[in-house]
């Protein structure tokens, strides 16, 4: 996932560290002079760039004041609530699936994201996941691969089964994710979210697929 832009990126690092070193520099010697007593603060200089990096990378990257301009992406982590919709009909009634109701668990850092998809019968895990952001239009996509693992009770008619997913980030109208997915059993369907909140705990859903029960990961 390409999470920074990165000739800006380097630029602020080159800077960072010349500001980092100038101020040991002054600090110790309570004036700017380069020479030897200088050159002895770059170990010092590059042990507090390397914490400023762990705190970007750690907390930093996610404050908005970063964003789009030097990380492209948005934090997306949170509980999305939304539903899957299956295209498939059956050839004998003509009727097809209903909507289900499902959530979407996203944790993002800044190297890496992950999904859980959480409805009434089954989870679903991200295998790979990455954003990707269209060159001429902008538009944010997450796409990710999964494995489904259905309840034991339903496998007869459920098996486990592979699959991928490509959602279009929206934010017309709060956070939302609208896409589709395909799966190994050769099925298809859509799928839309929105951000109901920042936790990222997995859910669990009661039967009947509508209330959920939330549960730490």
């Amino acid at each position: 996932m390409k999470n920074i832009r990165e000739e800006i990126f380097r630029w602020i690092q080159f800077g960072t560290s010349i500001a980092v070193w100038l101020g040991l520099v002054a600090a110790s010697q309570h004036s700017l002079v380069i020479g030897w007593e200088a050159i002895k603060e770059l170990p010092h200089a590059i042990v507090i760039y390397g914490i400023l990096y762990l705190l970007f990378a750690k907390w930093g990257w996610r404050l908005r004041i970063f964003h789009p301009w030097l990380v492209p992406h948005p934090d997306l982590s949170g509980t999305w609530e939304g539903e899957v919709r299956n295209t498939w009909t059956n050839p004998a009634t003509g009727s097809g699936i209903a909507p289900i109701p499902s959530k979407l668990v996203i944790k993002q850092t800044f190297s890496s994201i992950s999904c859980v998809l959480v409805t009434g019968e089954s989870q679903s895990y991200s295998l790979t996941a990455q954003i990707n952001e269209d060159d001429d239009s902008g538009v944010l996509q997450l796409s990710y691969v999964y494995t489904n693992r259905p309840r034991a009770r339903v496998r007869f008619r459920s098996e486990i089964h592979d699959g991928a997913a490509i959602l279009t980030l929206r934010e017309d109208d709060g956070m939302v994710l609208d896409g589709e997915y395909w799966t190994s059993r050769k099925t298809t369907g859509e799928m839309t979210f929105k951000r109901v909140s920042k936790t990222t705990s997995v859910p669990l859903m009661k039967e009947d697929g509508t209330h959920p029960v939330t549960e730490k990961s």
